[in-house]
This record gives structure tokens, sequence and C-alpha cells, in this order.
């Protein structure tokens, strides 16, 4: 009789290890690593029941990390991967050389369908190139681009391409556009998303050879409701859901941001702590501030998926803390809850089909 309920919880264990979302995290990645992404992990599996995580990376150092936690053991395996690629290394030399490293091995298991994402704070141009070489792309998908959520007035817009595709071309912003249109609809829950293209003024006219070029392209898509133009000033304010543009452009944008948001945030907190009066006065204002300060907190929204691939990967930044990596993984969820990769696929078909 206890052997027969015995294979029953077994039965029901693995039925519940099919129905999760199977997520790996590469354990090495970061500044962190292994400390903030093993407790990002641990914090992910006891808020959610139906997440598995893969933690890869040298299994000495993880399973020490994972000693510290009380947590479902259930939902968290450590496959050992006992090569680290660094930020410095050459990506492309990296990938092709460092087979048993924590990124390849975790981008091997998504290509394998071992696991349904991939996380990782460790080398971008490691998992830029990984993700292309190893995962590959959707058929049809001419550039995957990299698109973080940045927190604004209005909630939350897509930041589409930062980091991926410096030298971009028309096409590929056109692309850009619906597959952003598409994560904000599915993911952040957005009707009909407002698109813009970053421009330095509002006219059509105006903008780089890139911009006038894919201007007009965006016009004519019927299945995104783009707005026109958006400046940089106006990004802050929440103007449009999803902001087109190519990575140089992207990337310089999303880093003044996050520097002008640490920068501030110093500034206010040195000025509260000024004087006796500015310190009382900051006793007063502590919970209405906090309160702000959380909802322009980009940690909040996980990290930047590689939008196009033929699995999710997702690059957080390098000096994720564990609250950013427990959102990721939590992100990677939705992602396949909402199948967000065959609506890319049916979206691109259909429009395939409508040109011809």
């Amino acid at each position: 009789m206890g052997a027969d309920a015995g294979c029953g919880e077994e039965t029901d264990m693995q039925e519940d290890m099919r129905d999760r979302i199977k997520v790996a995290v590469d354990a090495m990645g970061g500044d962190h690593a292994p400390r903030e992404i093993v407790k990002g992990a641990v914090d992910a599996v006891c808020e959610r029941k139906d997440i598995q995580v893969f933690l890869t990376g040298q299994q000495d150092a993880v399973e020490r990390e994972l000693k510290k936690y009380t947590y479902p053991t259930d939902q968290i395996t450590v496959f050992h991967a006992e090569e680290v690629i660094e930020t410095a290394e050459p990506p492309v030399l990296a990938i092709r050389k460092k087979k048993k490293s924590s990124i390849v091995t975790g981008l091997t298991m998504v290509k394998q369908k071992e696991a349904d994402a991939f996380v990782s704070a460790g080398s971008s141009g490691a998992i830029l190139v990984g993700g292309q070489v190893i995962v590959g792309r959707i058929k049809g998908v001419e550039r995957p681009p990299l698109a973080p959520l940045i927190p604004t007035e209005r909630g939350v817009s897509l930041l589409i391409d930062c980091g991926a595709n410096v030298d971009a071309r028309p096409s590929h912003l056109v692309q850009f556009a619906k597959m952003g249109s598409i994560y904000m609809e599915y993911v952040a829950g957005v009707k009909r998303p407002k698109v813009a293209i970053v421009n330095i003024g509002a006219e059509e006219e105006k903008g780089n050879a890139l911009v006038k070029e894919t201007f007009p392209l965006l016009k004519e898509c019927r299945d995104i409701n783009f707005t026109g133009s958006i400046e940089a000033r106006e990004i802050p304010r929440g103007a449009a859901d999803v902001i087109v543009c190519e990575a140089f452009t992207g990337n310089v944008i999303l880093k003044l941001y996050e520097g002008l948001s640490s920068t501030l945030l110093g500034v206010v907190k040195k000025g509260l702590m000024s004087s006796l009066r500015s310190k009382l006065g900051a006793v007063l204002i502590k919970p209405a501030l906090k309160k702000t300060m959380k909802s322009f907190d980009a940690s909040v929204y996980g990290g930047a998926p590689l939008l196009g691939l033929q699995g999710l990967v997702v690059k957080t930044h390098g000096s994720s803390k564990a609250v950013e990596v427990k959102n990721a993984i939590i992100q990677c969820v939705t992602f396949k809850e909402q199948k967000i990769n065959e609506k890319i696929k049916q979206n691109l078909i259909d429009g395939d089909n409508k040109e011809e």
C-alpha cells in the first residue's frame, strides 16, 4: 500500500514537472554570480510552483549557495558547466571554443527543447552570438533585436533595439516594430500599443537616412499602430509603447536612462540629508518617495528578451541582483504561456503573404 502511494506521488511529481515552464539560468554570469543568481532562482521557485529552474555552472560553487536556502528542491536542478565566458572575451571565439561554459550549456538546452528559456547576466556579446548560432532565428526574422522594458510616467515602454544590431536596415526596423507590438500586447497587456521611431524631430522629413527610409514603411504597416516620430525627451513621459531604433541609438538611450536615474536618486538623497530640517522632511515624504522610485526601478521588469529566436533568450543587466533575476525568470512564464514566438512566426508569415 505504501509502495502504491509512493508511485502515485512520483507520477504526480512527474506530471507537475511536465506542466512547469523550464528555465535554464546561467549561474556564473554577472558581477554578483553565483550568489545573487542562485538567490534569484530560489526566490522565483518559492513564489511560483509552475517554474522548473536549471542552474548551469560550476556545480560545487552553485550547490554551496543553494545550501543557504530552504526551497522546493524538486524545482531546481544544477547542471555542471566547468567553463565561464568572461565579459572581455571575443564572443564568437568564446562560443566556439568554450563548449562546456554555462552560457553554451544553457543555450544548448533551449535548442534541444530541454528548456523553454535561457536567462543570463553574463557576456552580452556571447549571448547575442550564441542566441543566433546555437538557438537559431525564426524563419523570416532578419535580425533578432534586444528589447528591454523601460519605466515611464505612464508605466513601461519597450525599447527595441538596444544592443544587438548597430548597422540595421529599414526592413529590420519594420520587423522590430512588429515583434515589439506583439510583445507589448501579450506580455505587457497593452492593447493596440503605440509604435514610434526615434528621431530628432516630429516632422516626417527629419532624421538620418535610415529613419527617412523606414518612416514610410512603418506608415504602410497595417498590423501595427504607428504614431510617427518620437524625440528622446518624450520617451520618459510614455508617449509611445514601442520605441523603434537601431542598437547604437537604443543603447545610448538606455545607458543615459540608467545613469540619469541613479544620479538623480543620489542627488535627492544628498539633498534630503543636508540639514536637520530636510531630514525631518525626508521622514514625512519617505513612503511616497519610495513608492514613486519603485515605479521607476527597471529591475522590477526583469531582463531584455532577444526576440525572433526559435527559443526564448533573456539578457539581464550585468550588475543584476536577485530581484531582477527572479523577475526575469517569471517573465519567461508569461512569454511561454502567451506563445509569443508562435505569434511572431504567424505575423511574419501573414505579412509576407500580404506583400505577395
